[in-house]
């Protein structure tokens, strides 16, 4: 059994770490005050192959596997948390038109994405239906001329205002999983309409719903077979969110570092506060449960490297990861005390940031039915 990383992914590891610090962390904090997606964000990323990482290399891309997809995103959410949604969102996507178009849809589509000339967002969730995906109601309606005409409102998206493109789910057949298809289109403003949300946080990444006005699509846009998007797209979120969990678990270490060197700089009663079992045993703690919590999300990114099942290790990821990296952040922030409450500090803004994603990609309740079928057997389990 090896825990250990290559020389090359521990190298890997210390650039991204540079970039993260020197690059990303100065802006974190105002580019949340602008509430808005710097295009020098996307431009430094991209410069750096973050945002083509599950790219293969002849479409432009890193082919990077996922635990590297995974380590990108960890340090990345280190220095600033929302630059790791572009690596989240980019590697999924990539990850699922590379398993499921064709390869000249592949040549179109794949090198604009690992340029950073096109943002894609990923467009599933509409307001009646979260969890439930397969009940979605978008419609993809036949234009006779072989085509369709989306219409239908998107909620939640990721990137929804700032997104030039973005992979739709859209009912072209009847009730149910299959009748959903997939398409990757262009966002055509003459089309779409975008209204921002106003979030509690990650309010750089510009979360949206979009409002499809019969937008045109080809035949050519279909992403793989009628009626096959929902199983083909459902595919590629087992490992996404074990990248999920190592951006949180990111952004926990981040804090932790401080509250751990604030706990050394930090004198009451004549003694610095690390002395306090009080301030000491809950750093220790959550150094443990982070340090546990990083081995479950790798563990699933390599299975998916080994082509092994890893849905049950994805779903621990998804639920654990973010719950853990929010508690841990909060103890971080009580640490420093009042210093802790000011939006001066980064920990109350990273505490707000990592909430969103007990939500988005899926809840707990979802992960850990996965879990619970796995374990269980689904004839057993809920």
């Amino acid at each position: 059994m090896d825990f250990t990383f290559s020389s090359e992914e521990d190298a890997y590891r210390q650039e991204l770490q540079r970039f993260a610090t020197k690059v990303l962390a100065p802006h974190y904090q105002s580019d949340d005050k602008v509430a808005k997606l710097r295009s020098e964000l996307v431009t430094d990323m991209a410069a750096m192959g973050l945002t083509g990482l599950r790219i293969p290399e002849r479409h432009g891309g890193q082919e990077a596997t996922a635990v590297i997809a995974g380590m990108a995103a960890e340090e990345v959410a280190r220095g600033d948390f929302n630059a790791g949604y572009l690596i989240i969102v980019n590697a999924l996507i990539s990850d699922i038109l590379t398993r499921n178009a064709t390869e000249q849809q592949q040549a179109a589509w794949l090198p604009p994405i690992a340029s950073g000339e096109a943002l894609p967002a990923f467009c599933i969730t509409e307001p009646e239906h979260g969890t439930d995906a397969a009940k979605l109601e978008t419609k993809a309606e036949p234009d006779g001329s072989g085509g369709w005409r989306l219409s239908g409102e998107k909620t939640s998206i990721t990137l929804g205002m700032a997104a030039h493109s973005a992979l739709v789910l859209a009912r072209t057949g009847g009730p149910g999983a299959r009748g959903v298809s997939a398409f990757y289109v262009d966002l055509d403003k003459r089309y779409v309409s975008r209204s921002a949300f106003d979030d509690l946080g990650s309010r750089a990444i510009g979360r949206a719903s979009l409002h499809f006005d019969g937008l045109p699509v080809s035949r050519e846009q279909l992403v793989g077979a009628e009626g096959e998007g929902f199983v083909s797209v459902m595919q590629g979120f087992d490992y996404s969110r074990a990248i999920i969990g190592l951006a949180c678990l990111g952004a926990a270490a981040a804090s932790l570092d401080e509250a751990v060197q604030w706990a050394r700089d930090r004198e009451t009663f004549g003694s610095p506060i690390g002395t306090f079992q009080g301030v000491a045993f809950p750093l220790a703690e959550y150094t443990t449960y982070l340090k546990g919590a990083r081995h479950v999300c790798y563990e699933a990114l390599w299975r998916k490297d080994n082509d092994l099942e890893h849905s049950s290790e994805a779903a621990m990821a998804k639920f654990w990861a973010p719950k853990l990296a929010t508690e841990a952040i909060h103890q971080c922030l009580l640490t420093f005390g009042h210093l802790g409450y000011s939006s001066e500090s980064p920990v109350g803004q990273r505490l707000r940031d990592v909430i969103g994603l007990e939500i988005g990609d899926g809840t707990a309740q979802v992960s850990k039915l996965v879990i619970a079928r796995n374990l269980l057997g689904r004839n057993y389990a809920p």
